[in-house]
């Protein structure tokens, strides 16, 4: 066979960087604060939804294409709810099998060979892998990091996001939290992307998984701006806001000519998935107010903690708003600069695992000092992960 065996769109992707480290931690016995998975389960009552589900027979054959009426109900409640979003459950919103499988059929379905995909980077890795499935040409506009203030973040420079987008420009697929930065977009910075995408006649995919860990600032999601509504597939999932990340339960809303295009996609990846479940996440939508707001303040209580404990450690920490997510550089520590070396010793080092962002760039060169780690655990574990990173000071 002289011809490879992967198809050459897929040439380029290996085994994810979470699949390697997650192996790493178990194969040493680190503590894993790289795959962003919490690691106690959500609220009871919801797995007691589900249980019940099981029990009396609810999805445990085919749910409908679309998703469970209940479910696509609960997601336009709560579109409406948090954010004065409406949606008609019946051709406005589309259950998924989580969001990764949203944004490979948002792309499959709106992307033809050529066309080119503006992203944020440094970005989720499948969202290179979609582009590149659909035919795509990604095209990346980088945020920097900014450390004229006294608590570093990331930025987007909206001129070069501008310079960006060409005649060949189909859509922009944005990330907001953002994961890995922790950068939330502002409404002035989405005000300035949604003039761009009217001016320009582009699409916009949004992915919005943590959209209720902002720490900083507000969530405002662009389906809301003027002029959006009917250019944007806005993606989000239960498995962040609720910890069912082996749930993979997700969705899109979309107004019916785009949510038809994706969903035309979706049906032949995975046609559908989590009957049971979607009737759980159908309930833990309706949950109170206090529900949300608690675990974002617990979340953030972890996130300070965890960015102190790493600038102790000797890391400049860049200190999120939102996701479950802290980059550090790794420069500070004296003498190191490429990160994926650095996670590779890591556990060897001190029993830690983190990820390193040059794997979320296609500038490696960008985001090589640059490593991300997952505050999403118990208190205790994070207490430990800070006194195991103390050693670096010693090294």
């Amino acid at each position: 066979m002289g011809r490879p065996l992967l198809n050459r769109r897929l040439a380029e992707f290996g085994t994810t960087i979470f699949a390697e480290m997650s192996a790493l931690a178990q194969r040493t016995g680190a503590i894993n604060l790289g795959q962003g998975f919490p690691d106690t389960d959500g609220p009871e009552q919801v797995r007691e939804a589900a249980v019940r589900a099981l029990r009396k027979g609810w999805g445990n054959q085919y749910p409908p294409g679309p998703g469970v009426p209940e479910l696509r109900h609960a997601v336009a409640a709560h579109q409406r709810r948090w954010y004065g979003l409406e949606w008609d459950p019946d051709t406005e919103v589309l259950v998924t099998a989580g969001a990764t499988e949203a944004i490979a059929a948002a792309l499959l379905a709106l992307v033809e060979p050529g066309d080119e995909v503006v992203a944020l980077e440094p970005y989720y890795d499948s969202y290179a892998a979609s582009i590149a499935l659909a035919g795509g040409t990604r095209v990346p506009v980088t945020l920097h990091p900014d450390t004229s203030t006294g608590t570093p973040f990331y930025r987007l420079d909206l001129d070069k996001l501008r310079a960006a987008v060409t005649d060949r420009t189909r859509l922009l697929l944005l990330n907001s939290p953002h994961n890995p930065t922790g950068t939330v977009l502002s409404r002035a910075e989405l005000t300035a992307i949604a003039d761009l995408a009217c001016e320009r006649d582009l699409l916009v995919v949004t992915d919005e998984v943590y959209e209720h860990l902002v720490f900083d600032g507000d969530h405002v999601p662009i389906a809301t701006l003027p002029g959006m509504r009917d250019r944007t597939v806005t993606i989000s999932s239960s498995g962040k806001t609720f910890s069912f990340t082996g749930w993979k339960v997700g969705w899109v809303t979309a107004e019916p000519g785009l949510l038809t295009a994706v969903r035309s996609a979706k049906q032949y990846l995975t046609f559908v998935s989590a009957g049971p479940f979607q009737y759980a996440i159908a309930e833990a939508l309706a949950l109170p107010d206090a529900y949300f707001t608690g675990l974002r303040d617990e979340l953030r209580a972890k996130r300070d903690r965890l960015a102190d404990g790493l600038a102790e450690a000797g890391f400049t920490v860049y200190r999120p708003s939102g996701t479950y997510f802290v980059t550090t550089d790794i420069r500070p520590l004296g003498g190191e600069s490429d990160g994926v070396a650095f996670c590779r010793a890591l556990p060897e080092r001190c029993g830690v695992v983190a990820v390193p962002n040059a794997v979320f760039y296609d500038h490696r060169a960008e985001g090589a000092p640059f490593v991300r780690f997952a505050f999403c655990k118990r208190t205790d574990v994070v207490e430990e992960a800070i006194r195991r990173l103390s050693k670096l000071r010693t090294h």
